[in-house]
């Protein structure tokens, strides 16, 4: 369970066309073995866990519901595009603006690994596209209101703005240090566009398997259509969004509130209270080490750290640890040490990392 997203942004990418990938998805046959296993081994268990996961799934509709339709707005609408006004201008406010749309675009981290790469080619100011980088993977808009729905409104808002405060803080660190040796060649020679799954959703990044940079990146010039319902292409657009995120949601989230039940049946309190209970540094610097390894998708990882919550994990390393995993999880980070020399990629692993347990402390502060 090491794949990545935080922020998650929705894109189940069964392609424009409607096709499904032929493999497979791995994750619906996990949903599907859960059950099975527990009647095998735990059958009195059975019911009790898909009874439950069907239920928080149920009281989070509502807001799955927003999400997806948000998001198809969005696309369709071509509101996306107006983050490539993020890197014109001024070098400081671009850094400013970067950041901040980076936590409210609909992006998946498949497409933002190759816009990143495809702005980096066309020489964008790099401090502003690292604070886009470091922000973008934490916060969308559809990650904020199920964050919402399930962790809290003040986690949510705190969470936006630990990747907004984390993006600027990279953007600027590295505006400050560009002159020097280590940083005087950023880019790697040939920085490619990479991308972070498959067409079948292996669960890298946040759950898509995109190939291309965005649109937005071509549509620089172009105007948002709020009112797209008259143009065919928008209306498609906006229809295969609604279909491919509302299925890329359902299965993330039934997957992780069967995590959820499984956790809170067969995972002893007093262990997750030893480890990341407690208000000391201890449980936040464990969480921030391991956020990055074990993170899974931004999205399944939301109930799992309200069952973690529940359990006695502190509120700081929930914190410490969504922030961590959603910014250097396994697939993100080796997809931009691929576009970056070393020295950048050390300087986009602290800063996340720092940034993850200073909100780790100040959340366990106001919490």
């Amino acid at each position: 369970m090491s794949s990545c997203g935080s922020g998650g942004k929705t894109h189940a990418h069964a392609h424009a066309s409607g096709a499904f990938p032929n493999r497979p998805d791995r994750i619906w046959l996990l949903i599907a073995a859960i059950p099975m296993l527990l009647v095998i081994f735990d059958s009195a268990a059975t019911l009790p866990v898909v009874r439950g996961a069907l239920a928080t799934f149920l009281d989070t509709l509502p807001f799955i519901a927003f999400a997806v339709i948000a998001v198809a707005w969005l696309k369709a609408s071509g509101a996306d595009a107006l983050m490539a006004r993020a890197f014109e201008g001024r070098e400081g406010r671009m850094i400013l603006f970067a950041a901040a749309m980076g936590a409210l675009v609909p992006f998946c981290s498949c497409e933002v690994i190759p816009f990143v790469a495809a702005l980096l080619a066309v020489g964008a100011p790099v401090a502003a596209v690292m604070a886009f980088l470091l922000s973008a993977p934490l916060m969308d808009p559809a990650m904020f209101f199920i964050t919402a729905g399930t962790l809290g409104a003040d986690f949510a808002v705190m969470k936006l703005a630990a990747a907004v405060v984390i993006g600027i803080g990279g953007g600027w660190m590295f505006r400050v240090l560009a002159k020097s040796r280590l940083l005087a060649t950023p880019l790697r020679s040939n920085p490619a566009a990479a991308t972070c799954g498959s067409s079948s959703d292996t669960g890298t990044g946040k759950g898509c398997g995109c190939s291309a940079a965005p649109a937005a990146l071509a549509g620089q010039g172009s105007k948002p259509r709020l009112a797209f319902w008259h143009i065919p292409d928008s209306r498609r657009v906006f229809r295969d969004q609604l279909l491919e995120n509302a299925i890329f949601l359902t299965k993330w989230l039934l997957f992780a509130f069967l995590l959820e039940q499984l956790v809170t049946r067969y995972v002893p309190a007093s262990w997750i209270s030893s480890l990341l209970g407690g208000e000391g540094a201890g449980p936040i610097l464990l969480a921030t080490l391991i956020g990055g390894p074990a993170y899974i998708n931004g999205y399944a990882a939301i109930p799992l750290v309200n069952s973690l919550l529940e359990q006695g994990m502190s509120n700081g390393a929930a914190m410490s640890f969504v922030i961590a995993g959603g910014v250097s999880c396994v697939p993100t980070a080796v997809a931009i040490w691929g576009m970056v020399r070393p020295p950048v990629f050390a300087l986009y692993v602290g800063v996340a990392t720092v940034g993850a347990i200073l909100a780790g402390f100040l959340w366990q502060a106001i919490a």
